[in-house]
């Protein structure tokens, strides 16, 4: 046998930009944790960040995002940085921000939706998501032709420059024109084979995990159906939605993991995803997973609700399943420190009863991979299953009958 040739590719080094926008209610503190997003996401891609730089402004800059000043400042750290290739942004620039800040500070500018639709490209496996990130790449391009004409004849390759669009024939706006109509054309039919494969799964009810990126969503899907669904400590590692066969007790029905959410997520790419997201459309039960240790779990939580709507308005039943209660920390306030909790200060026992008696969905508390509560998870889905199943079906199109109450 051969030897495998290995090559590690090398990692670029990037510095993140990001604005607390006055006009939008934007807070220092929460322009660092959507910093912290973005750096886990410049992680997943492949980059290593350096430096952030912030600006406090009454609204972005119309012509490069950020002031003269803090342009001239990111420079200055540039030149005296000479292996940083990249700059990220944290928001979706404008063509004309994207060509004043590439032509100022002679780099890589990559926005957040580049980055997003980066991570896209490099972890579509199927056709069908392929062809969905590779549409919304396009439309994403289209309208910045002008930029991307010197800027593909510079950069080659890395972060942010996979998938279509590297030869100046492809930049041409009536073969990306083209393009995006046959890729439209190409979603039609697979969108078509998926309707056809989801009458051919009979009657079975269908359950859908859903929630934000990074949950746990995977890991869960692998202890309830045990089997190997790839699941991984980076961000989107799920963008296939992947249907498997479950029986708890005496009931089968269909579990659907499906792509991640996230904050900011790229118009182009929800519009595209939406066929993707059809299982969660067709879903008699939802299951929103929450990582209970992330310290923004809230924020991610309403993310996933509004992302909901878009889709699918209906009301449904549904769990919050919030995952992770072994990895949950919390800093004990003194007995003698009379200032008000904040939510860093609340225990495990404290979330629950807080959430609980919000009364609004069913909350359930576990660790997946350590399968802690499991039990008492599958018994709530189980009750939820039943009933519908009892409400559609015959009694006899259960697996097999459950005589465990005639034995009392």
């Amino acid at each position: 046998m051969g030897e495998k040739l290995i090559i590690d590719r090398e990692v670029e080094k990037a510095i993140l930009i990001g604005v607390v926008d006055k006009s939008k209610n934007m807070t220092e503190r929460l322009v660092q944790e959507y910093l912290d997003e973005l750096d886990f996401l410049a992680l997943t891609a492949g980059a290593e960040t350096v430096k952030r730089f912030t600006q406090k402004m009454d609204y972005s800059n119309p012509k490069t995002f950020v002031g003269a000043g803090k342009l001239e400042e990111i420079l200055y750290y540039l030149e005296t940085h000479k292996d940083v290739e990249m700059v990220i942004f944290d928001d979706e620039l404008s063509p004309t921000q994207l060509r004043n800040i590439e032509r100022a500070l002679k780099r890589k500018i990559l926005d957040r939706t580049t980055l997003i639709l980066d991570i896209f490209a490099s972890r579509a496996q199927t056709a069908n998501a392929k062809t969905q990130v590779q549409l919304a790449q396009y439309q994403y391009m289209l309208p910045r032709l002008t930029r991307m004409w010197t800027h593909l004849e510079r950069q080659r390759g890395g972060i942010g420059m996979r998938g279509p669009g590297e030869t100046q024939i492809e930049t041409d706006r009536r073969i990306i024109l083209d393009k995006i109509s046959k890729l439209k054309a190409d979603l039609v039919k697979i969108d078509k084979q998926k309707a056809t494969q989801r009458k051919n799964r009979g009657k079975l009810v269908r359950v859908a995990l859903v929630g934000y990126t990074n949950v746990g969503k995977s890991t869960l899907m692998n202890m309830l159906s045990k089997s190997e669904v790839f699941a991984e400590n980076k961000l989107f590692a799920t963008l296939d939605t992947t249907v498997r066969k479950v029986v708890i007790q005496n009931v089968p029905f269909l579990l659907a993991d499906t792509v991640g959410f996230i904050r900011k997520l790229p118009h182009h790419l929800v519009e595209s995803f939406k066929s993707t997201l059809d299982e969660v459309r067709e879903a008699d039960v939802i299951l929103h997973v929450v990582d209970i240790s992330h310290p923004n779990f809230e924020d991610q939580i309403k993310v996933v609700n509004e992302t909901m709507l878009e889709i699918d308005n209906r009301t449904k039943p549904t769990f919050l399943v919030f995952n992770k209660i072994d990895a949950f920390t919390y800093e004990k306030k003194d007995e003698d420190d009379l200032l008000p909790k904040t939510k860093e200060n609340f225990s495990l026992e404290e979330l629950k009863q807080m959430w609980i008696a919000k009364g609004d969905t069913p909350c359930l508390f576990i660790s997946a991979i350590n399968k802690e509560n499991v039990e008492e998870f599958r018994e709530k889905v189980y009750d939820v299953i039943k009933e519908i199943h009892s409400a559609r079906f015959p009694y006899n199109d259960y697996l097999y009958q459950d005589y465990s109450n005639l034995m009392d």
